[in-house]
């Protein structure tokens, strides 16, 4: 076991693990935020994606003692965000499983792109998998995120 220091939703936090452990296992089953998903394991899905140093990243196939100096942000760490406000302003989510990697995906577009277009939703979502295909849902509150963000109402 080795001991790492990980910066996660703006506190340090400390974990014993051996090296080589997938971050989100880390952040599942030694932190207890089980906002990023399990889905696959592989980085296909996106389930778990969580900011590493504010971009989206994969957590099931980040290994702890490669990003333990980055800031590490999940879902549990926003905190009523432009993109939360409008997934339950348009009721985005199904049953849901995906809607915190889709929404974290979604935080880091807007951070690169204040207006993106639909084309830049789709490349930055084409690999964040929806089983209960909620797509236009999901791509109609990106564009309400933008503009609550923009200060619009």
């Amino acid at each position: 076991m080795t001991r790492y220091r990980l910066h996660v939703n703006g506190k340090r936090r400390v974990v014993d693990v051996p090296g080589g452990t997938p971050l989100l296992w880390a952040l599942r089953e030694e932190l207890g935020l089980t906002g990023p998903r399990y889905g696959c394991g592989v980085g296909a899905c996106g389930a778990c994606v969580s900011l590493i140093d504010g971009e989206a990243r994969r957590p099931c196939v980040e290994a702890v003692d490669d990003v333990h100096d980055a800031r590490i942000t999940t879902i549990e760490g926003l905190d009523d965000h432009p993109v939360q406000q409008a997934w339950l302003e348009l009721d985005v989510a199904q049953c849901g499983y995906c809607q915190p990697g889709q929404i974290m995906t979604t935080v880091a577009l807007l951070r690169r792109r204040a207006r993106p277009d639909d084309a830049d939703i789709d490349e930055a979502l084409k690999d964040n998998v929806c089983r209960c295909g909620t797509y236009p849902r999901i791509r109609a509150a990106v564009h309400r995120a933008a503009e609550i963000a923009r200060g619009r109402k």
